[in-house]
């Protein structure tokens, strides 16, 4: 199955914001794909992405602590479209 991750949208995003530490959290099924994600990211942006592995189970479920990770961008990717 091709997804559709709109990595040139967030990519946008990181430089709009200057972020410069990035915490990318993915449902189990795209987990396979994160490394692929954060290379693509890495690659056109001087930011510095780090992984989520663990549960996410939906927009409502942010990773606990991640106050004091001192992320710049949460980059959140789930099943359906989240407006804002």
């Amino acid at each position: 199955m091709e997804y559709n991750l709109e990595i040139s949208k967030i990519i946008k995003e990181i430089k709009k914001q200057r972020a410069k530490k990035i915490l990318i959290q993915l449902p189990d099924g795209l987990k396979p794909k994160a490394t692929e994600i954060v290379d693509k990211i890495e690659s056109k942006t001087n930011a510095k992405c780090f992984i989520w592995m663990d549960t996410n189970f939906g927009a409502c479920d942010l990773p606990l602590g991640i106050e004091k990770l001192k992320i710049d961008l949460l980059v959140h990717f789930g099943h359906s479209k989240f407006e804002k």
